[in-house]
């Protein structure tokens, strides 16, 4: 972990120097019992907490199910954070707006690590993306998880940056703390323990260069995971599937008793068992008072039907549609029911896609910052999404052909068809190839005679024929 600097003392008020803006922000860290790193281990299935309902039980069988999982908490993060990929970025009547901004993504391979983005902030609440100039002057997204970045807003503002401040680590153990302002970029280089002996450089960008990704964002209070209001749940699930599992080995089996059978022991004073037990073995006594029976076999479908509950409310809670959870799954649901099945989860995934839109945009237009791009406050800049709808083939063609008949441009049926906007501009220059390819093959075809002038009929008399006639009146 980050160490703060032993001689840090304190301060009061609003921070003016460096090391306090950083002794500041990283008390805003979130620490190892931070309920982000609670959420992270139940994504990741690490959360077993072996629920036992009697010591007794974990005493005998922890050893057993101590590889046990069934964790939903990872499905109802993946169920709508595999809808969410961002397609391009438009500026209203600017068309080159997209292949530039296409180009700042490339260079950072966020095609991927975009992805990685809306996942750690749907896990953990929020996470950071930093924009900043390589030895090039090109502009590098960099994605920060939100347990090494912390930021400081402008006193009544919801997105307007003061101060954010970025805490790592390398593999050696040596810590790197960096401080933007919109006046100076303060970093400690590696090696470097003390806070108050880093280098200040001016800031070219005159602004933050962060952008934070809130989850589930408020007007007021912190940030919040999606998985907030599952664990309570899930933990139940857990601690019913464990019963049920002690229950498979402690009285799944029917258990055999006798009566009025004379125990034997032997030379330690110990039971003998006075049968050995099979499928293939007679039980016999020789006392006629002896009896036998067996006790019934505890029935495993309670567990099974208070499971089937739980998980129908973490599926109410968590908006993901029942099948997802394979609840009452007897029949597969045709194409329309999962249609309206999952229109709970299409709009989650429409609101996550509003916020995180927004913070994309200010990515790009940092970016663009960095370019030194009027662009930069291109305020009307849109993230355009892949539709997180799915639908089947037929249904969707049919759609777009019916927006065909409105004169709706070709290239929005194609974004609407999925085509992602690299696929789009190899259509264009495809479509321009096949118009060239056609022209010259026109050209080598026989060409039609020109067609002979048309022969102007003479003019005739009928104006001086009418004239001697009124002259004779």
């Amino acid at each position: 972990m980050i160490v703060p600097p032993g001689s840090h003392t304190a301060f009061i008020g609003r921070p003016t120097k460096p090391d306090e803006w950083l002794s500041y922000l990283y008390g805003k860290i979130p620490g190892p019992r931070h309920p982000s790193r609670i959420y992270s281990d139940y994504y990741e299935g690490e959360q077993q907490k072996l629920a036992f309902s009697q010591m007794r039980y974990k005493m005998a069988f922890a050893d057993v199910f101590r590889q046990w999982r069934d964790n939903f908490c990872g499905m109802i993060i993946d169920a709508a954070n595999e809808r969410l990929t961002v397609d391009s970025f438009r500026i209203p009547g600017d068309s080159g707006t997209d292949k530039d901004a296409r180009a700042f993504w490339q260079r950072s391979s966020m095609d991927s690590y975009s992805n990685a983005v809306h996942l750690e902030a749907m896990i953990t609440g929020r996470a950071y993306v930093v924009v900043w100039a390589d030895e090039d002057g090109e502009p590098t997204i960099t994605p920060v998880p939100g347990d090494r970045m912390a930021v400081s807003y402008r006193p009544g503002s919801l997105w307007e940056l003061e101060a954010a401040a970025r805490f790592e680590m390398d593999p050696w153990g040596r810590q790197q703390v960096t401080l933007w302002t919109e006046d100076y970029v303060y970093e400690v280089a590696y090696g470097v323990t003390e806070w108050d002996q880093g280098v200040t450089a001016p800031n070219p960008l005159k602004r933050v260069p962060v952008v934070p990704f809130e989850n589930r964002a408020r007007l007021s209070g912190a940030p919040v995971s999606d998985l907030a209001d599952c664990v309570p749940i899930q933990d139940a699930i857990n601690k019913t599937t464990m019963d049920a599992l002690t229950a498979s080995e402690m009285a799944a089996f029917p258990q055999r008793y006798v009566t009025g059978l004379e125990i034997q022991e032997d030379e330690n004073g110990n039971p003998i068992a006075p049968f050995n037990v099979g499928l293939d073995k007679l039980l016999q006594a020789e006392d006629p008072q002896s009896t036998f029976g067996a006790f019934p076999a505890a029935d495993l479908k309670n567990y099974v039907v208070l499971v089937d509950l739980l998980t129908q409310h973490l599926a109410s809670i968590s908006r993901v549609p029942s099948h997802y959870f394979l609840v009452n799954s007897t029949n597969t649901p045709s194409g329309e029911a999962i249609i309206s099945a999952e229109a709970g989860l299409v709009a989650k995934v429409r609101e996550r896609m509003l916020h995180f839109g927004e913070a994309w945009e200010r990515v790009v237009r940092l970016c663009f910052a960095v370019k030194s791009d009027k662009r930069r406050t291109a305020y009307d800049m849109e993230t355009r999404w892949r539709d997180p709808e799915y639908r089947t083939e037929a249904q969707h063609i049919d759609a777009l052909l019916k927006l065909k008949q409105l004169n709706v441009p070709e290239a929005v049926l194609w974004s609407e068809a999925g085509f992602s906007a690299a696929q789009i501009d190899s259509f264009r220059e495809m479509r321009k190839e096949d118009a060239k390819a056609a022209a010259e093959v026109q050209k080598l075809m026989p060409q039609p005679e020109p067609a002979s002038p048309a022969i102007k009929p003479p003019q005739g008399n009928s104006g001086n024929a009418n004239r001697k006639i009124n002259e004779a009146k």
